[in-house]
């Protein structure tokens, strides 16, 4: 199946999954519903959100764990401060093996692979190679008895074409309603950063998922975001660009801002652009900031509100209502 956006493509699959299950089982006693061998293409990588209010996406979240990738952690004390839930995964409450996709990204601390820097490597030696795949899933995670956090992806493949970097993302199972936002996001997200490096304009993502499966408590809401109109219509804003050229070195400036706002350690200036990242970074510090007021039980105010670009601010409002100004009484 053939998209133009990514919001294009996921009510597509939520109702696939909901009106014409190929399997309803059971793995693990979680009921769900399923399709295998499931396979769809994103004309346009970088539109990587679906803009539906009913779904609530959480914007933070998304950029904090490609950012949580790009920095090579598993450790909870990042990722799971923007999700909390996520620390039932943890085999021994401290960090994660499968989830941490990182590790398999910048993985030469545990003496694996450093498959990033290879990858960029490839394409520069030989634009038309086939041999740019990060591997993520390993054999020796089926294992550990009884292990909470087995990879749910198995790789990454970069294909450049043209002056055009592809994607593809191999998956051996996926959660059509949560985590496909997530990792669609990710990928997307890994690939236009690799893009940039390269110098190369971005292309088209495919998704291939040998399992894709709708659990049956979220149903429901499922059912809700396909019954808000927003689902078929075009979103109002496209996703912003990364800016041209290597964004290394903003990457690691705003981890080290981000760190010291989850720590506490102090507050985003009010004026974000005095801190010179580009204001498409800058965006995600502010993002950052709205978290760690809303987690703190601090007012978020209309100023933090005023510095997001419109298309953050209506995601930012849709996943916690409750920082909305109040409509004024006409």
């Amino acid at each position: 199946m053939d998209f133009e956006t990514f919001h294009q493509a996921y009510p597509q699959m939520l109702r696939w999954l909901i009106d014409d299950p190929a399997y309803r089982n059971a793995p693990r006693g979680y009921a769900s519903r399923e399709q295998l061998g499931v396979r769809f293409r994103l004309a346009r990588a970088d539109q990587r959100v679906p803009f539906v209010p009913a779904r609530r996406v959480n914007i933070v979240f998304n950029f904090a764990e490609a950012l949580w990738y790009l920095a090579g952690r598993d450790d909870l004390d990042f990722i799971g401060y923007y999700a909390p839930s996520i620390r039932k995964y943890s085999a021994d409450g401290h960090r994660l093996t499968g989830t941490a996709y990182g590790r398999a990204l910048f993985g030469a601390a545990e003496g694996r692979p450093d498959q990033w820097p290879a990858v960029v490597e490839t394409l520069r030696d030989d634009p038309d190679s086939k041999r740019a795949v990060i591997q993520i899933f390993r054999g020796e995670e089926l294992q550990v008895a009884g292990n909470p956090d087995v990879s749910c992806t198995l790789g990454l493949q970069f294909l450049l074409r043209e002056g055009v970097l592809h994607g593809v993302g191999f998956m051996r199972a996926n959660d059509v309603y949560r985590g496909m936002t997530s990792d669609v996001f990710s990928f997307t997200f890994l690939q236009e950063m690799l893009a940039r490096e390269l110098g190369v304009a971005v292309g088209s993502y495919v998704h291939q998922v040998g399992s894709l499966h709708l659990y049956d408590p979220d149903h429901a809401r499922a059912v809700e975001v396909l019954a808000d109109p927003a689902a078929d219509e075009a979103p109002a804003w496209d996703f912003p660009a990364m800016p041209a050229g290597d964004n290394w070195p903003y990457v690691r400036e705003v981890l080290a801002v981000e760190e010291q706002l989850r720590l506490g350690r102090h507050t985003l200036p009010a004026d974000p652009a005095g801190l010179g990242l580009p204001d498409y970074w800058s965006q995600v510090l502010v993002l950052f900031e709205v978290h760690r007021r809303i987690r703190q039980q601090e007012a978020v105010g209309e100023h933090q509100l005023a510095l997001l670009s419109p298309l953050y601010r209506a995601l930012v409002e849709q996943r916690w209502p409750s920082i909305a100004p109040a409509p004024v009484a006409g």
